[in-house]
């Protein structure tokens, strides 16, 4: 069990509006190794990304519970889950989300100086994993100067600075055309690979989803 990043128990997510009553997951189990990559495939309403918001400790589940790292989000206190969010998970979306007044390396040195991390060593970090993404030369330029791509790879980076047991991506290449995408995907498995790191990514790209490790497919649940 050492190997076991996250896990989800008898996850249930119920969501009240007036007088509907809505079950988004339920009765959910989920495990996540070290290392493997998965993808949370579904149609639109099954909550994939209600998944990975509760996986993530961004929402609190109706019943059941989630682990990271052997500790219940509902065991910590909301300073305790933001300090171990920082530590063990990377977050990644569809849309980067990137801090426009930044350059890319002030953009991926963020997270490290949260932490209090000596800048100039901050910043050094940042730049080793912006090189490991191909923008050695990228670094100065702010997201507003750099393509899609760019800007996603960016994105990863940052979520990938402080060595995250896992990442957890939400459509990360959605907004990306098939050539940008299968290289941003391909640098995600090397990556998991190269440094043990999980990801787990909410795609409804069929293709992409294939190459994953495991598929965990999401069926709708609507009671109302």
């Amino acid at each position: 069990m050492s190997d076991v990043i996250l896990q989800a128990r008898s996850l249930s997510k119920r969501f009240h509006d007036g007088v509907l009553d809505v079950t988004v997951l339920q009765n959910l189990d989920l495990t996540v190794a070290k290392g493997e990559t998965l993808a949370i495939v579904g149609a639109s309403g099954s909550g994939k990304s209600t998944l990975l918001h509760l996986l993530g400790g961004l929402d609190a589940p109706t019943s059941g519970q989630v682990s990271l790292m052997g500790r219940d989000w509902t065991s910590m206190s909301q300073s305790e889950q933001g300090a171990w969010r920082n530590q063990h998970l990377g977050f990644v979306y569809q849309f980067h989300h990137l801090l426009p007044e930044f350059s890319a390396l002030d953009n991926v040195a963020m997270p490290l100086w949260i932490r209090r991390m000596n800048r100039d060593e901050a910043k050094e970090q940042a730049a080793q994993i912006l090189k490991d993404v191909g923008l050695a030369s990228r670094m100065a330029h702010r997201p507003a100067e750099l393509s899609g791509g760019e800007r996603q790879r960016v994105a990863i980076a940052r979520s990938l600075v402080c060595k995250p047991s896992c990442v957890l991506a939400d459509e990360p290449t959605g907004n990306l055309d098939r050539r940008t995408a299968d290289g941003i995907f391909e640098m995600m498995l090397a990556l998991a690979k190269a440094q043990g790191t999980a990801f787990v990514l909410v795609t409804h790209d069929e293709a992409l989803a294939a190459r994953c490790g495991r598929a965990f497919p999401l069926s709708m649940h609507v009671d109302r």
